[in-house]
């Protein structure tokens, strides 16, 4: 783990208007939607400290972009968490906008995989992410101020057979986020989950879903950048919940009155083909 950070121009600093929030963290900062919100923010001229286990890629959007502090961490190790939490509660160098966006899904019948594997993505959804949500909002909450950007998935709103472990993280990382969303309403901090549905990333060569590219047809899928804007744009609005596409927008709200067990069919289908 090492830490490096450079002070931003004055010129990058004048162009702080997008966003109400002058400071960021941002897990899983390396590839996908976390290196395209490092890259919003850094476009709005926000101080971000970027996070992930690969030192190398970090490096090279802090050599690209004004403003990146990089701190190399592995956060399915309670050593690498605790570096970062560290780094939220500094207090001599405030984060006003924490996004836990690190995580990882793994496909296939659950009775066929690796049970280390699994371990770690739970470890990764669900604990890091409680950790770091529970040292930004310690932090948040003398101040008055702060936003938290939960990253989770359409996958958290229904059961997602062959990719069960990664659904059930997903709920558990939406849930949490709409209660601490009421928790704190009225404390001046903002608690958002970010709820994307498919987006061309590394996920799927990470979660081995790369039939999904060819599977499903282009209008079904989001890009890393769009995703990006959305959940900034609406954890500065104090939105619960954020669904990035009109498409997705309507098969969430649309859930709800589908039977549990419906859904559970039509997602296996779904899986299956």
């Amino acid at each position: 783990m090492s830490l490096r950070a450079r002070v931003p121009p004055l010129g990058t600093l004048a162009r702080m208007t997008s966003y109400p929030f002058r400071s960021a963290l941002v897990t899983g900062a390396s590839s996908g939607i976390g290196e395209a919100m490092t890259r919003e923010l850094a476009a709005a001229g926000v101080p971000t400290v970027v996070v992930a286990r690969r030192q190398d890629r970090l490096d090279e959007l802090a050599d690209e972009l004004d403003g990146i502090e990089v701190l190399a961490a592995d956060l399915t190790d309670a050593g690498g968490q605790a570096t970062v939490v560290e780094r939220v509660r500094d207090g001599d160098a405030p984060v006003e906008l924490v996004v836990n966006n690190a995580g990882f899904g793994t496909s296939g019948r659950f009775h066929e995989l690796d049970a280390d594997r699994l371990a770690d993505e739970i470890e990764l959804n669900i604990a890091a992410l409680t950790r770091i949500s529970n040292a930004a909002i310690s932090a948040m909450v003398p101040r008055g101020v702060g936003w938290l950007l939960n990253v989770s998935s359409v996958a958290s709103f229904q059961p997602a057979p062959d990719l069960a472990v990664y659904a059930a993280t997903k709920a558990y990382v939406t849930s949490l986020s709409e209660s601490l969303h009421e928790e704190v309403k009225g404390s001046g901090i903002n608690v958002t989950a970010l709820c994307p549905g498919l987006t061309r990333t590394e996920f799927q060569s990470v979660s081995s879903t790369e039939q999904y590219v060819t599977q499903f047809p282009r209008f079904l899928w989001t890009t890393a950048e769009d995703v990006a804007r959305t959940g900034l744009r609406d954890v500065a609005a104090n939105r619960t919940i954020s669904v990035p596409g009109t498409l997705y927008k309507a098969v969430v709200g649309l859930g709800g009155p589908i039977p549990r067990g419906l859904k559970r069919r039509l997602s296996g289908l779904v899986q299956r083909q």
